[in-house]
């Protein structure tokens, strides 16, 4: 069955997406993943979205990303969004943005026409992965002479809640992708991914960490500063006592975790794969679950209200998820 996302009305929404490639192939080296890096960005701004954090890999990617609950751009906004993502006329759009901006200026039923089509794609996390998944597999194929499906599947997300711990061991657990590939042993030094991009000095980067520990550094006025508290508490979360512990492997944590129903250090279970983040459905505190229960009944379908499961594993604090997971939980 399809699975669609959790909407949102009235206020801003956190999801975290995750999209693989068809069959698990690892399609995507350094130059690839550069081209998607910059697509996102691209894409976001056109879109209306703010990437809190991301991590693109050799066959899959993951992006946090607010929706903010703005209404319909006003047309300056639609005018400047439609240039980033098209600066030049294309075979799909061929108006150039002198004539959008012209059809808008003149007003009557064209302009109001151009105004839906566009604003219909902005604001929205599902319209937002569409055009990137679809902007990167035709570039994808045409350069290397390919035809086909690029995507296994629709992709998964997860709402979070938008502070506080869900929020930022979500990130954290984003950023630490490519360290639980083995590629690094410090996510700073993987240059695709949000928390690298911040400590390069990248300023949409960096403003992504600031928000995702907003509460943290709440008091502190100065970005600078802000910036330096939100990066020293990432930190801290990252690579928290244990974290480093040569002698807690990948597979005794997951023979401790699963077999031996233990518990272990927070930051050495995000360093296995723990399915409550792509496959949890809704990621927050108990009651934050609760608000969207009946929503999701609704949505999938389902004869009963699901109610709030807390995580197991480690000390979570007051996380918990509402998709029931049958299967393994970390692998």
């Amino acid at each position: 069955m399809r699975r669609r996302r959790i909407r949102v009305s009235g206020r801003d929404a956190v999801y975290h997406c995750m999209t693989r490639t068809v069959n698990g192939e690892i399609l995507f080296g350094d130059r690839e993943k550069e081209v998607l890096r910059k697509m996102l960005w691209r894409i976001a701004d056109f879109s209306g979205v703010e990437i809190l954090t991301y991590a693109l890999m050799g066959n899959h990617f993951h992006v946090l990303v607010r929706v903010p609950s703005e209404g319909v751009p006003g047309d300056g906004e639609l005018v400047r969004r439609y240039g980033v993502l098209y600066p030049e006329p294309t075979r799909f759009q061929p108006d150039s943005v002198k004539q959008v901006e012209a059809t808008l200026k003149n007003g009557g039923a064209e302009a109001e026409a151009l105004r839906r089509r566009l604003s219909i794609r902005m604001g929205d996390v599902s319209e937002f992965m569409k055009t990137l998944k679809q902007r990167f597999s035709v570039w994808y194929n045409r350069t290397h002479d390919r035809y086909g499906t690029l995507w296994s599947e629709r992709f998964k997300s997860v709402l979070v809640e938008g502070a506080g711990n869900p929020l930022q061991t979500m990130a954290a657990y984003i950023d630490l992708n490519p360290v639980r590939a083995g590629l690094c042993e410090d996510p700073k030094d993987y240059r695709f991914c949000g928390y690298a991009e911040g400590v390069a000095g990248n300023a949409r980067a960096r403003y992504g960490l600031r928000q995702v520990w907003g509460e943290y550094v709440g008091q502190v006025t100065d970005e600078a500063k802000a910036y330096i508290e939100a990066l020293r508490a990432h930190r801290e979360l990252i690579f928290a006592k244990g974290a480093n512990d040569e002698s807690i492997v990948r597979e005794r944590a997951v023979r401790v975790l699963e077999k031996e129903r233990g518990m272990l250090p927070k930051a050495v279970v995000l360093r296995c794969r723990v399915r409550y983040f792509t496959d949890g459905a809704i990621l927050g505190s108990a009651e934050f679950v609760r608000q969207f229960s009946t929503a999701l009944q609704l949505e999938r379908g389902r004869k009963r209200e699901p109610r709030p499961r807390g995580l197991r594993g480690a000390d979570w604090g007051d996380l918990a998820v509402i998709q029931g997971l049958r299967r393994t939980v970390f692998g």
